[in-house]
């Protein structure tokens, strides 16, 4: 009877060993975003939200504790949010830090928004943050002294990664190092930044993790024309996760991936991988997950957001008394993305300056606005409720009613064309170029003309267009709205003028 005993254990002991032995392969997961600028649901509560992204990310840790949090840049800037006054300072992307923490990020990417901040703000928001920063190409440039970019932690400077390296074990004992990479698209310069070629440090990035880990990712922000670029040069990368374009897709690089989510957590990418550390082989299965109101809100990031919705809602209630009211519905997305916006007309831009000159019962010849004034880079479409308007037009500002000599005119519409790419680019209403000249109501502009113009209150202040103010002779008057007419905040104007269309619309 012993011995019988004795051969069951001993069998029961093989068997645990067989079972936990090393198998040699490992399962891993990433879920991914990317160009998020909102922590709340967006159109109507529709789709996004952080909160409903991190139920996704609880389940998949449930599913597979070897899971990882990444953000593929753009996160703080822009944003409503960011420009609201909190405690005597601008938030510039703090309600994003806060959210990404509760939600326990593990790696995020320097996007070019980022530098959208001072330097100032940037490190105060990198300061703050409990992940990972990385990127291969940008620099913290402190004119004498250049370095990568860093966090202060009880008053010491941490420098942060160029490359990152992260280790995972399944239950059966098999361990792998995985390595990422990153770059990000020098479309942003600022004096403190320094940007190194993209292809160039991708590739010495590679070179110097590939022999410290079994396999290399990339987590990137640059076109997807460069992601590709990088998969060409560097096959043996299985996956690239970016952002920069802000629409979904997967794009097959030879025998590897681009994946890049839409904009704002609309939606969110899983990737499910299997690596067998024996043959080296990587096996990449992505899911494209849509973040809908069909998603519980995690509890304990919805109070943060929550924190920030308040805080927001205070500050614009003082403009706009119904926040949530669905204003306009359209079919066609409206194209407020920054290369667009700042680069050619679309109709967001003629929707703003046809509100302007609403505004003033159309009482004018015609409305210019600065494309860096426009900053939710996004499109919207469906429900479009007064929220939205504010994200379009954070800055708000007044229409002002100038009366202007054409011979003027003519030199800033020539200074908004050759401005494309940049924000002085002029989105216009009632403007067209036909032939090399300029027409107003299709007829020639006049130089010896003085115009009535709608501006926006930004562009008389010469910072886009330096010889744009009210210094210059040929600025004949400047009307500065009431705080009671519909011109004193262009974001009012654009409410006001789709509550009309949409009447319209219903009484046909």
């Amino acid at each position: 009877m012993k011995s019988i005993k004795s051969i069951l254990y001993f069998l029961s002991i093989i068997l645990f060993l067989s079972c936990s032995k090393d198998d040699g392969k490992i399962d891993f997961t990433f879920l991914q975003v990317n160009d998020v600028y909102e922590i709340a649901p967006i159109q109507g509560g529709k789709f996004g939200g952080m909160a409903r992204v991190e139920t996704v990310h609880q389940q998949l840790l449930q599913e597979n504790k070897n899971t990882m949090l990444v953000m593929a840049g753009d996160f703080l800037n822009p944003s409503l949010l960011g420009t609201v006054k909190y405690n005597g300072e601008r938030i510039r992307g703090k309600q994003m830090i806060e959210t990404m923490n509760a939600m326990n990020f593990n790696l995020a990417a320097f996007g070019n928004h980022e530098f959208d901040l001072s330097a100032n703000d940037l490190q105060k928001r990198i300061n703050e943050s409990n992940f990972n920063w990385i990127s291969g190409n940008v620099l913290y440039n402190q004119g004498e002294t250049i370095s990568l970019f860093y966090k202060v932690k009880e008053e010491k400077k941490e420098l942060l990664n160029d490359t990152f390296i992260k280790e995972f074990t399944d239950e059966d004992g098999t361990s792998i190092k995985i390595g990422f990479i990153s770059v990000c698209v020098p479309s942003n310069p600022k004096n403190y930044v320094l940007y190194k070629d993209v292809i160039k440090e991708a590739k010495r990035s590679y070179n110097f993790l590939k022999d410290k880990v079994d396999v290399v990712f990339g987590l990137t922000h640059v076109k997807v024309s460069q992601d590709k670029e990088i998969l060409k040069l560097l096959p043996n990368i299985p996956l690239i996760m970016g952002g920069h374009e802000h629409n979904n897709m997967l794009v097959s690089v030879g025998n590897s991936f681009v994946a890049k989510a839409d904009a704002n957590a609309k939606t969110a990418y899983i990737h499910r991988i299997s690596f067998d550390t024996k043959t080296k082989k990587t096996i990449v299965k992505s899911e494209l997950k849509e973040i809908n109101e069909t998603i519980k809100s995690d509890e304990k990031v919805v109070v943060v957001v929550n924190k920030w919705q308040s805080i927001l809602k205070t500050k614009i209630t003082d403009v706009i008394a119904n926040l949530e009211e669905v204003i306009f519905t359209t079919k066609v997305a409206l194209d407020a993305r920054d290369k667009q916006i700042r680069s050619t007309q679309t109709n967001m831009g003629k929707l703003i300056t046809k509100s302007m000159s609403f505004a003033f019962d159309d009482y004018v010849d015609c409305a210019l606005v600065n494309g860096g004034s426009i900053r939710i880079d996004d499109e919207l479409e469906g429900n479009i409720t007064a929220v939205d308007i504010f994200r379009v037009l954070p800055y708000g500002g007044a229409v002002l009613k100038v009366k202007i000599k054409g011979s003027l005119l003519l030199k800033v519409l020539d200074y908004g064309e050759n401005a494309a790419g940049t924000g002085a680019y002029l989105q216009r209403y009632n403007v067209e170029k036909i032939n090399k000249k300029w027409l107003i109501k299709s007829k020639p502009i006049n130089p010896n003309k003085i115009y009535t113009v709608a501006f926006s209150d930004y562009l008389l202040k010469g910072f886009d267009i330096p010889f744009l103010s009210n210094k210059n002779k040929e600025v004949i008057s400047i009307y500065q709205p009431k705080e009671n007419e519909l011109s004193y905040d262009v974001r009012k104007a654009v409410v006001k003028y789709l509550k009309v269309e949409t009447k319209k619309l219903s009484n046909k």
